[in-house]
């Protein structure tokens, strides 16, 4: 049994499924998200939970989008991590995240900003602690990701090489 709760959203609160000149409201559903690859390398264990000394960490983050089918897309957020101690590897994380999201009534040109801002927002997160579970399980303390501004880096690459698609 399924019990609903009427939030008093109707027209005549001013509540409309249309938005103005009677155009239908854009709707974004989250299908579902998922792993699609994940590696941990570890390639000088024991010696490497040994170490003494800060690791240098390089952090790499890729997005990537395409439409699954009609009025669903799928995008994809890379992350991969590095760290080194003196140029010796201490670990190598590699994450392959991904959202599948259902748009409706979504103008074209609010398409690839959609996909490429705010899916990976909505994802990164969930690959954020996958990361660091990974690091974590890998015997080295959790690696926590800062948060990334895709709006910035989306808007960067437009204004550089004017490739769309990596972050």
């Amino acid at each position: 049994m399924t019990d609903e709760i009427d939030l008093g959203a109707s027209p005549e609160n001013g509540f409309e499924n249309e938005g103005f000149g009677g155009e239908p409201l854009p709707q974004v559903a989250i299908i579902t998200q998922y792993v699609k690859d994940l590696s941990f390398e570890n390639p000088n264990a024991p010696g490497s939970l040994q170490m003494q000394g800060q690791p240098r960490i390089d952090v790499n983050v890729g997005v990537n989008a395409r439409k699954a089918a009609d009025n669903v897309f799928e995008v994809e957020l890379k992350i991969t991590a590095k760290a080194d101690v003196d140029g010796t590897a201490t670990f190598l994380v590699d994450l392959l995240y991904a959202g599948l999201f259902g748009l409706q009534n979504v103008p074209e040109e609010a398409l690839e900003p959609f996909c490429i801002i705010e899916a990976p927002r909505i994802l990164f997160p969930f690959a954020r602690r996958i990361i660091a579970d990974a690091v974590r399980d890998g015997g080295f303390p959790p690696l926590m990701l800062d948060p990334i501004d895709f709006g910035a880096l989306y808007l960067a690459q437009q204004g550089g090489n004017g490739q769309i698609g990596n972050a």
